[in-house]
């Protein structure tokens, strides 16, 4: 099986891994307004405190994203198919919010801080859209912020002597406080992806 069949199929495992924890801790319980709009209940097993740093070096805490809503992804810039598609997905999600993009933070963090650098961050987001904020660390900061966010992430070694990493495909959803309401699929359908962005902003707003 190829590298990108491996890293594909481990991330859709990975999906489903991270929805029945969602469903283990949060029960499904559900709130809902009078317009209609649901997202899952804040969860707070998953999310919390992380140090690390910004295409440019400086330091990002979850404190610098408090006040606004969240879409949160984890991937790397070796990545040959689940990355660039979930960016280039969340660009485009983007260009359709238009004035309301502004309304939300877009954070894709590395799993693989060894090689991705601030400087390959910052040249890899640059190609999708500006309003995402690529984030990496030490590999020990990493790690604690995958175990803190209950993300899969695992070095899978290749033929040629390099690897590659098999990780979680979603895109995580959390409120202007930072806590942990829901994710955006691998593959689901653009509109439903569209309508949960924008019951996030409207969540922030209400």
């Amino acid at each position: 099986m190829s590298a990108g069949k491996i890293i594909r199929y481990g991330a859709w495992a990975a999906v489903a891994a991270l929805v029945l924890a969602v469903g283990a801790v949060a029960g499904w319980s559900y709130f809902a307004k009078g317009d209609g709009r649901s997202l899952i209940a804040p969860v707070t097993a998953i999310g919390g405190p992380f140090t690390l740093e910004n295409g440019q070096g400086e330091t990002v805490t979850e404190a610098d994203l408090k006040g606004k809503p969240t879409v949160m992804f984890f991937g790397y810039t070796f990545c040959p198919d689940v990355c660039p598609t979930t960016l280039a997905e969340l660009q485009g999600w983007i260009d359709q919010l238009g004035p309301d993009a502004d309304k939300l933070h877009y954070v894709f963090v590395t799993v693989d801080p060894e090689r991705d650098t601030p400087d390959v961050m910052a040249s890899y987001v640059a190609a999708f859209d500006d309003h995402i904020m690529p984030l990496t660390g030490t590999r020990e900061q990493i790690d604690a912020m995958i175990k803190a966010y209950r993300v899969y992430a695992r070095k899978v070694p290749l033929d040629d002597g390099g690897y590659a990493m098999d990780h979680s495909a979603g895109l995580y959803l959390f409120d202007a406080n930072g806590r942990f309401v829901g994710t955006i699929a691998y593959g689901e359908d653009g509109k439903v992806a569209m309508e949960k962005l924008q019951k996030l902003i409207g969540k922030a707003q209400g």
